[in-house]
């Protein structure tokens, strides 16, 4: 078959489309298939699309990145499905989606991780927020051959418009790329840690207070890994960018990870990435229950559940002097996602979407 992939972003940039279909497409040419990776934004405009200012740019970008649409639409009729990732276009009406749904009647595989039916404002996406049509999601759902959803959360939504959606979660590679498990008995400074991108930066507040304490009692670092520098009032803070080739040593580091989340809807709509990562790893999880949080790790097994800032400070305080536990705990987590969100578990999951 022929596969057509319409995303947001260059391959190999965004956390979603690496975890979420990227590190599948050697299974697609494997199984004799041939695919086409067509990305709305081109590199250029990537590298400086989340940078303040830079505003013709971007826009000159995104005009840029509707013209490549229209001309694919010229070549899409080819494709024996269209693999959709979030959006064909990131601001407007589902112009494109419409195209290949009713003039050309391709089989939609729909595909997002979010609850991006909900508008999310921030610094970084202000400007186009009033444009992003988030009311666009459902028509897409209904004109779409499966949905293919990171929880159970997104695909309660998209089943109100399709009965075909299914739970696709986001995954990792054990096998190729978090294929090492933390050492909890190596010498050295203790590390709390915490990545994401500077979209979920804000999480971070409500732990504060709790690592404020602890401050005076313990010495510890707490590593933030992020596209964007945080602003915290906290002396044992460390940033240190993201960087792709460093990404696995860099949460190595962490002896234990942090995924705090308000209790709202956009974050239910989260699949409890950052856990998995921290988990894959063999590198004990806390976590707010919130969303898929709750299903990923289970409270004193793999990790700790924590709800209030006692439960923060109880658990890190636990972690911090008892390496043993930590070992314990990140043993359990590697196996949880080995067995539950690891690439090869889900491999099927995936290739049954082209069905």
């Amino acid at each position: 078959m022929q596969l057509l992939f319409i995303v947001p972003y260059p391959p190999g940039k965004a956390p979603s489309q690496r975890f979420r279909f990227e590190q599948y497409l050697d299974f697609l040419t494997e199984a004799g298939h041939t695919w086409h990776l067509a990305p709305f934004i081109s590199d250029a405009t990537w590298r400086i699309l989340y940078k303040p200012g830079h505003t013709v740019t971007k826009a000159l970008g995104i005009l840029t990145g509707f013209g490549r649409r229209f001309l694919l639409m010229a070549t899409a009729a080819k494709y024996d499905y269209v693999f959709i990732h979030r959006e064909a276009s990131p601001i407007g009406p589902p112009i494109f989606e419409w195209i290949l749904a009713k003039v050309l009647r391709k089989k939609i595989i729909y595909d997002f991780d979010d609850a991006i039916w909900i508008p999310n404002t921030s610094e970084a996406n202000k400007l186009v927020a009033g444009v992003k049509w988030h009311q666009k999601v459902g028509s897409i759902c209904r004109w779409a051959y499966k949905v293919s959803c990171g929880n159970a959360y997104l695909r309660a939504y998209a089943k109100q418009f399709n009965p075909n959606a299914i739970i696709n979660p986001t995954t990792i590679d054990t096998v190729n790329l978090h294929n090492q498990v933390k050492d909890q008995a190596q010498p050295g400074k203790f590390v709390i840690g915490w990545t994401g991108t500077h979209s979920t930066l804000r999480y971070i507040e409500q732990v504060v207070s709790v690592l404020a304490k602890l401050e005076q009692e313990h010495d510890f670092e707490f590593r933030v890994i992020s596209n964007q520098a945080p602003e915290l009032p906290l002396k044992s803070l460390v940033y240190q960018p993201w960087r792709k080739d460093t990404e696995i040593a860099d949460l190595l580091a962490f002896n234990v990870g942090l995924m705090p989340l308000e209790d709202d809807p956009w974050a239910n709509g989260k699949c409890a990435f950052k856990a998995l990562q921290y988990m894959a790893l063999g590198v004990p999880a806390l976590v707010s229950p919130v969303g898929m949080n709750t299903e990923v790790v289970k409270e004193g097994i793999n990790g700790y559940v924590c709800a209030t800032p006692a439960e923060w400070e109880t658990a890190l305080r636990t972690l911090l002097q008892d390496p043993a536990l930590r070992q314990h705990l990140g043993q359990a987590a590697r196996a949880t996602v080995e067995a539950r969100y690891s690439v090869v578990a889900n491999r099927g999951v995936f290739l049954s979407l082209f069905n």
